[in-house]
């Protein structure tokens, strides 16, 4: 459920249900996709998550390897941890556990002009003996798991402290960390820091975990974001003041609110100026894990400004889309690279030059296919394989040179659409190092090739396309010699802004149509191999394929040769295409927007203007082709605002100072 599928078809769907009963289908359904062979596979592809070791951190000693964490309130159960966990996701929070289940049976609202979600009640969770059970069955992903306990409500003081030295021990050999839920602020303060450093004692005299076994797990002190300032900070320098194993803060995702607790946009604010103050009083070293109201990138930067290491997702994830932890990273990548100097760019002959070649072969050979196409249709050695000459051909049916026209001007723009795709990735994807140009490329170019052995599936063998696979196989090999990924320099989109969210429309349809021509040039493949012709093209030629044999007993083979080839090569250029679409789409790539245009005007317009040419204007039998087209032309309108943009500079610097950037504070002792 990519942004592209989430923005346009399923979040409208999913808002018309109840919120509890659209969490559990769509939780469900990702994590029964996620247990299927091949289901993270599929969910990795769809979203294509580049690791990045600029984006390696440590927390506590814990290895996160993404900056971007998933909050415990947003799958409570965990039932679709292992399909969320490919989306970018760094560390995954469980909790808040409780010794006891938890109930709520109320029900959870949304606030959509706000971008919230009220829950009755924020702590309801199974409890512990659930989530021991589910913590001991196989998880299927590698993600640190930081467990938040807190005690029950209406617990006194020693009563908290024994349920959650329980919690402590029963769930030590899952945590890589533990989140400590700050003491009531009704509490006396003297009695929420003894609480606290009996904890951490506590935690420190527990048997060492194998994977940690020289350091107690570490403690996080997790406060909501409307949690009392200046409590907060009496707070802090009271662990911070003690010995124990406390790493840092977490500013939580839910604030009291009218009905409940509320997740949502608005947190982020105050989720701000309480990591600022943090920040401020804890110095470079404390680890600041903050939860409040990250709904586009640009927020978790503001995030990140005010002092924040790390930042969990929750109602963002529900209001943006699962891709929300991708583009958070490329916004962290991108702000890390943006002052060091861009490398200096492979040499021509080093990888990218060889599939430019590769490419101008293909734009060369589609345009001499087309002439040949266009006038003789037929080849010498072609007439030879038959023994006739193309008179003869049409007094023996009159259509026959038309409709191999067809296939064979088709498989021209084919080939030229190829090459212009190709070219493209290959100067502005391999020249700078993007591995998902590489990987287009890759797929694309194996496919292409392994398609020449359609061409011997009825006994034709073709001269021709084996001296061009003969010569461009080796510029296909040498361009994918070994080179160093690098990551995008081009700015990220920062913003759900209508910009954005037009261009989800504009990418599904870009990626419908690359799994329309996929499809397409699969089913052509195999008619072509198998059964030859469809009815459509029996009835334009008014013949049956034992009237065609009658005619020549090879006229079947050779036929059958260039349906094959054709399907062979659309499904190599559908391939590059939906690759493109999927992986490439990002705000100002003007240069991707030229390859969609550039690369599908040639094979639309050999496709249509050779069917008018010959007269086959059967509606059925052209409107694949249509569908293709309308899916094309809308792609390209729906994207060419956002591609096609040049971001001038962050969005953080065209606003007024937020939070982060000035926060009074009252002087604290």
């Amino acid at each position: 459920m990519p942004d592209w599928s989430y923005q346009t078809l399923f979040r409208p769907l999913l808002f018309r249900l109840p919120p509890k009963l659209a969490r559990d289908l769509t939780l469900h359904a990702m994590g029964a996709l996620a247990k299927l062979p091949g289901g993270r596979l599929l969910i990795r592809t769809m979203g294509h998550m580049e690791p990045s070791p600029l984006l390696e951190s440590e927390l506590a000693g814990v290895p996160l390897p993404y900056p971007v964490g998933l909050s415990g309130g947003l799958d409570p159960r965990g039932v679709a941890h292992r399909a969320l966990a490919q989306f970018g996701l760094g560390f995954i929070e469980i909790g808040p556990v409780t010794v006891r289940e938890l109930k709520d049976s109320r029900t959870i609202r949304r606030d959509i002009p706000n971008e919230a979600i009220v829950y009755p009640d924020a702590a309801a969770n199974p409890g512990l003996d659930a989530t021991l059970r589910r913590l001991q069955r196989k998880r299927g992903h590698p993600l640190p798991l930081m467990l938040r306990i807190r005690s029950m409500p209406g617990s006194s003081p020693a009563q908290a402290l024994q349920e959650e030295r329980r919690l402590l021990a029963e769930l030590r050999p899952y945590a890589a960390a533990f989140y400590i839920e700050a003491p009531d602020p009704g509490w006396p303060l003297q009695e929420s820091l003894a609480h606290l450093q009996a904890i951490a004692a506590s935690a420190e005299r527990l048997p060492q975990d194998a994977r940690q076994a020289d350091a107690a797990p570490p403690l996080l002190l997790y406060a909501p974001p409307d949690y009392p300032q200046e409590r907060l900070a009496q707070l802090l320098h009271g662990i911070r003041s003690a010995p124990g194993p406390w790493a840092g803060v977490v500013i939580g995702d839910a604030a009291c609110g009218e009905g409940g607790a509320i997740v949502g946009r608005a947190c982020r604010d105050a989720a701000a100026e309480r990591v600022a103050l943090l920040r401020e009083l804890g110095g470079p070293e404390m680890k600041i894990v903050a939860g409040g109201g990250v709904h586009e990138p640009e927020d978790a930067l503001e995030l990140r400004r005010a002092g924040a290491d790390f930042v969990q997702l929750h109602s963002g994830l529900v209001y943006a889309g699962p891709g929300l932890a991708k583009r958070i990273n490329e916004a962290i990548l991108y702000e890390t690279l943006r002052a060091s100097e861009a490398p200096a760019p492979p040499s021509f002959w080093h990888g990218w030059g060889w599939m430019c070649l590769l490419g101008l072969g293909m734009i060369v050979g589609g345009v001499l296919a087309w002439i040949i196409a266009a006038t003789t249709v037929v080849l010498p050695y072609d007439t030879a394989f038959l023994g006739m000459e193309p008179a003869a051909l049409t007094q023996a049916n009159p259509y026959l040179l038309g409709f191999m026209s067809h296939d064979r001007v088709t498989l021209a723009g084919t080939m030229i659409s190829i090459g212009i795709i190709y070219g493209q990735l290959a100067y502005h994807g391999l020249g700078k190092g993007l591995h998902w140009a590489k990987t287009a490329l890759t797929t694309s170019c194996i496919v292409g090739f392994s398609s020449f052995f359609l061409y011997l599936g009825y006994g034709y063998f073709d001269p021709l396309h084996a001296s061009a696979a003969a010569i461009l196989l080796p510029m296909f090999i040498l361009s994918m010699r070994r080179q160093e990924d690098l990551p995008p320099r081009e700015r990220p989109n920062l913003l759900n802004d209508r910009i954005w969210r037009r261009a989800q429309w504009g990418q599904l349809m870009m990626v419908s149509l690359g799994l329309a021509l996929a499809i397409g040039g699969l089913v052509i493949s195999f008619v072509g191999v198998t059964a030859v012709f469809v009815p459509e093209d029996l009835q334009y030629l008014c013949a049956t394929p034992e009237m065609l044999a009658a005619i020549n007993d090879k006229l079947l083979p050779l036929i059958a040769h260039d349906r094959a080839g054709f399907g062979g090569a659309l499904f190599a250029d559908a391939l590059a295409l939906l690759a493109a679409a999927l992986w490439g789409i990002r705000q100002g790539s003007r240069w991707l927007w030229w390859t969609f245009l550039l690369g599908g005007l040639p094979g639309f317009l050999a496709g249509f203007s050779v069917h008018q040419q010959i007269g086959y204007t059967n509606a059925w039998h052209l409107l694949p082709a249509y569908f293709a087209f309308a899916l094309y032309v809308l792609g390209l309108l729906f994207l060419y605002p956002y591609m096609m943009s040049r971001q001038a500079g962050s969005p953080v610097d065209q606003r007024q100072p937020g939070p982060s950037a000035h926060i009074k504070r009252k002087s604290m002792t």
